[in-house]
């Protein structure tokens, strides 16, 4: 019988966390309480709130406990906490490269101004990878809910900023909402300035929407994406091109998309040549964070320790890490097979 090894153990990379959603729970209490910022109960009593999306009842519920949250986020000291924070917990569970997706109009009134915001918080990635070793990269996120020219101001920060620490350009948010195509001069910007782009779509909508994110956008990733398994044709496209889809198995649960671990369609995208890499998107939120979701994979669908260093190695693949990098994962990755 194979012995089982811990997940915590295995390398791989992140390459779906939001920022305000990365945070720890405990931090959230301490912040709040310097802030005077009342909390609702379903952020302060220690357990992931009841969360669901599928309706825009639910979806706005959402929304507004992430913006408390976010709204005890206030000086470049606790931007540096988070940051620090999140790297330690990644690299608890074994992370060695973590690329953290932020749109930095949410902070930018606290602190000083939009370009001001995003430099904070790349000096914040950099100090943090610095203390814990840990590689770390930025996605700057444009919110759909927000006009395209919106977007194309924070696609132009962003190509600003990619020899800094920048490496993407996503687009969040209710991918109900607007179309994909309406964001497609911003992403063209993006890619011109040689940012990957990783737009949100195939959750809480359907295929179309990551078809969407494939013809509109031309994204390199997609974040989320398993309503893809619902469209053969659509897997067999995402596997030929090599698109990775970022997938969180636990928010897929929390936010209602599927009902239980078991519905999340996760042997459906690797048996299809899907590259993926799993995520614990906001862990503040949904409670689970990276090796729960490499977890979710081997008790709920059966992933054997060989099924889960392939979808490690996809992960590394996945990412912006430079090659002696993602060597150094991959090593680690045989190694931990090997043991």
């Amino acid at each position: 019988m194979e012995r089982t090894r811990d997940l915590r153990q295995l390398p791989k990379a992140h390459l779906h966390l939001h920022f305000t959603g990365s945070m720890r729970a405990t931090t959230l209490l301490e912040l709040a309480d310097k802030y005077g910022v009342h909390l609702p109960d379903a952020l302060k009593g220690g357990e992931p709130p009841r969360l669901r999306a599928t309706d825009e009842r639910g979806w706005f519920r959402f929304q507004r406990l992430y913006d408390i949250a976010r709204s005890c986020l206030r000086t470049p000291e606790d931007i540096q906490r988070l940051v620090r924070e999140a790297a330690e917990e990644d690299v608890r569970d074994g992370s060695g490269w973590l690329e953290i997706q932020v749109d930095p109009t949410s902070y930018a009134p606290r602190l000083g101004g939009l370009i001001p915001a995003l430099e904070i918080i790349l000096d914040a990635v950099q100090r943090a990878s610095r203390d814990t070793g840990l590689g770390i990269r930025v996605l700057v996120a444009a919110n759909r809910m927000k006009h395209p020219l919106d977007a194309r101001t924070l696609a132009r920060l962003a190509v600003r900023y990619a020899d800094q620490g920048v490496v993407g350009f996503g687009l969040s948010n209710d991918e109900r909402r607007g179309f994909a195509r309406d964001f497609d001069r911003a992403f063209a910007i993006a890619r011109d300035g040689g940012l990957l782009a990783a737009p949100h779509g195939g959750e809480l909508s359907g295929p179309a929407s990551v078809r969407d994110c494939l013809d509109d956008l031309h994204a390199g990733r997609v974040g989320h994406g398993v309503r893809a398994a619902e469209d053969p044709a659509l897997l067999r496209r995402l596997a030929e091109r090599g698109v990775t889809c970022e997938v969180c198995p636990a928010s897929n649960v929390a936010l209602g998309v599927y009902e239980k671990p078991e519905d999340v369609p996760l042997r459906t995208l690797f048996e299809a040549g899907v590259p993926m890499a799993l995520g614990a998107d906001d862990p503040l939120l949904f409670g689970a964070r990276l090796a729960a979701q490499y977890e979710i994979a081997r008790t709920a669908h059966g992933f054997s320790d060989a099924e889960l260093a392939e979808l490690a190695r996809q992960s590394v693949a996945g990412s912006r890490a430079p090659q002696d990098e993602r060597q150094r994962l991959l090593a680690g990755i045989d190694g931990w097979l090997a043991a």
